[in-house]
């Protein structure tokens, strides 16, 4: 004879209790699963029945079945693991995290895993597991610059409102210099990229000169139009500014939006002039230290690391061969930069920054 099953009776609390843990999304899956195991077996009295529609094994169901008429609610939670009990406090970890985060060591800028570990006591793995599971990473530093642009907020208005709602029969360019890219030979071979092995390169080069690479990027395409020259002046700026007038197919009564940044050769009276003579072209200025709201900013990012950072060249010609080649190769099948924030998540941010360096202390 089969051995009876302890009486299981839900009363109103407990089972409200168990239909809450095994609908609820934020529940472990082991609670969840005991909850429905247990609801089940206040219907069915059967184990093998309750198994089959739940699709565990009919031990599971017993085992969880006599927990909880012996221990009701509390019976579904895990019971505490066998060995030596922890060594390391909520209140040690407690007292790490604050003094990483509020205090700093004598004679160095930033804790490291050895020295927190001499201040506090544990060993260095402790200290990084305690970091790692907090996000902590003293070693690390990020930089940035608040722009005291006092037109700021209406600069970040006007530019995001063209990148996300652009006007009609209209082409908004961000134009940009990437001066100074220099053309630098390593002193010895590349040794190349193998198995179980990075490329690697020596640490010290050559210098054969510099180019300066002029972009016009076309936010609704993502297509460049770029030049290289070699100087950077108010001169070359208005060469290149023929060059972007002429590269352009646009019909007639089309209006082209430049989105610049402050540069001193943005706004000489020559280039002001240029500028009178195309009343088709509208400039749109980004704030004082937030080149980053301009878009070609992103494409100066990619191809310095595609191409220009890791490339070998003796010459600079073969550095601008370089980069008209891959200019070229962009345009073939260009995509724009997506553009997701607006200008009031972008100023919140801001906001939050300057409340927390206005509390900083410094």
């Amino acid at each position: 004879m089969a051995r009876p099953k302890p009486e299981l009776v839900l009363s109103d609390d407990e089972r409200q209790t168990l239909t809450r843990w095994a609908n609820r999304p934020k529940s472990t899956q082991r609670l969840a699963r005991r909850a429905r195991i247990v609801l089940a077996c206040a219907e069915e009295p059967s184990n093998k029945a309750v198994a089959a529609r739940l699709g565990v094994c009919p031990a599971t169901v017993g085992t969880w079945r006599s927990r909880f008429v012996a221990r009701r609610l509390d019976g579904l939670t895990d019971e505490p693991r066998p060995g030596a009990p922890r060594k390391v406090t909520d209140g040690t970890v407690e007292r790490v995290v604050t003094k990483t985060l509020e205090a700093k060591p004598a004679h160095a800028t930033h804790w490291s895993t050895r020295g927190m570990a001499r201040t506090s006591g544990l060993s260095q793995s402790t200290v990084g597991r305690i970091w790692r599971a907090f996000g902590l990473e003293p070693h690390r530093a990020d930089t940035f610059k608040l722009s005291a642009d006092p037109y700021f907020v209406e600069k970040v208005r006007d530019v995001v409102g063209l990148y996300l709602s652009p006007p009609e029969k209209a082409i908004v360019l961000c134009v940009d210099e990437k001066p100074q890219v220099q053309a630098l030979e390593r002193t010895q071979p590349v040794l190349p990229l193998a198995p179980a092995r990075t490329e690697r390169a020596t640490h010290d080069y050559t210098r054969h000169g510099t180019t300066s690479l002029f972009a016009a990027l076309d936010v609704a395409t993502g297509a460049v139009i770029g030049k290289c020259h070699r100087r950077h002046r108010h001169q070359e700026f208005i060469k290149f500014l023929d060059h972007v007038n002429a590269a352009l197919v646009r019909e007639p009564g089309v209006s082209v939006h430049v989105v610049l940044d402050n540069y001193g050769t943005h706004k000489t009276p020559a280039v002001k002039r240029w500028f009178l003579r195309h009343p088709e072209y509208h400039l749109h200025f980004t704030p004082t230290s937030a080149s980053w709201l301009n878009q070609v900013e992103r494409f100066f990012a990619a191809i310095t690391e595609q191409r220009i950072r890791r490339g070998v060249f003796t010459s600079v010609p073969q550095l601008e061969r370089a980069i008209a080649d891959y200019l070229a190769e962009h345009n073939r099948n260009p995509e724009p930069f997506v553009w997701t924030a607006d200008a009031d998540s972008i100023l919140e941010r801001v906001k939050r920054v300057c409340e927390r360096t206005s509390d900083s202390g410094h």
